[in-house]
């Protein structure tokens, strides 16, 4: 399995406090054969002389022309892409050593082709919240559709199953984007590995800590702008997003 090759796509911005952490989280891999793309969007911080003390030719660093958000990041990162299996890690979380090794295994020693892992979080200074996310152990379409089981930084997919995965420019919700095109093809079923192999960073700043309207109005904007939906099937996918939500919380993220 070693011969397989994994691309991690790592979209950056203004992430030189943590981006390090996130790159030897890589680095320290018990599976060797993979290749890291780091698209910075025009970082104003010290991201560039972080990424630069790195001389890992598995590392590649390319750098967006102006300001573009993290649709057209990952979208760019994705076509550098030449693994068979595409993961993902933002440029502040960080993975367990054995995620890539006992993931491939996973998928590989049961035919799937879309996985999914679980997680804890951590704060900025990378000390546990003491919170664990699960998930359904198989997420269907209908699943899919009713809210995003899958944490962005614990995904993996075959390429050979889907192809290139491109999603159109939507400031937020990207990442349920993604997840929205792999399952345009019928019979997209996602495999819960329950294993804790990634921690999630919880930031001041993070993007996901909206007001309802805005939360509301972001998720409308993902089913009727990217997915394409009538306004009435986007006001209700996302009437249901909100409240799939709530339950998730009570259901698959425990505190320890």
């Amino acid at each position: 399995m070693e011969n397989e090759l994994v691309s991690i796509i790592m979209p950056s911005w203004n992430t030189g406090n943590f981006i390090a952490e996130s790159i030897q989280s890589v680095i320290n891999q018990t599976y060797k054969n993979w290749e890291l793309i780091i698209v910075d969007d025009c970082s104003t911080d010290n991201t560039d002389e972080v990424v630069s003390f790195y001389k890992d030719q598995r590392i590649k660093y390319l750098k967006n022309e102006k300001n573009s958000g993290a649709a057209i990041t990952r979208n760019k990162a994705l076509r550098e892409a030449q693994g068979e299996w595409i993961a993902f890690l933002d440029s502040d979380d960080l993975w367990a050593p054995e995620k890539l090794e006992h993931q491939i295994n996973f998928m590989k020693n049961n035919g799937y082709n879309l996985s999914f892992t679980e997680y804890e979080k951590i704060d900025e200074e990378s000390k546990p919240l003491n919170v664990y996310v699960s998930g359904p152990e198989t997420v269907n379409k209908r699943k899919m559709y009713n809210y995003d089981y899958i944490g962005q930084l614990t995904m993996m997919y075959s390429t050979k199953a889907f192809g290139l995965i491109q999603i159109k420019d939507i400031k937020k919700n990207n990442d349920y984007a993604i997840r929205l095109q792999l399952y345009k093809k019928d019979g997209t079923c996602a495999y819960l590995l329950k294993e804790n192999l990634a921690k999630y960073r919880v930031r001041k700043v993070s993007i996901s800590h909206d007001k309802f309207k805005k939360k509301f109005k972001s998720h409308y904007d993902l089913f009727h702008l990217c997915d394409e939906k009538s306004p009435i099937v986007a006001i209700w996918y996302a009437c249901w997003n909100m409240f799939y939500g709530v339950l998730k919380k009570k259901r698959y993220e425990k505190k320890y």
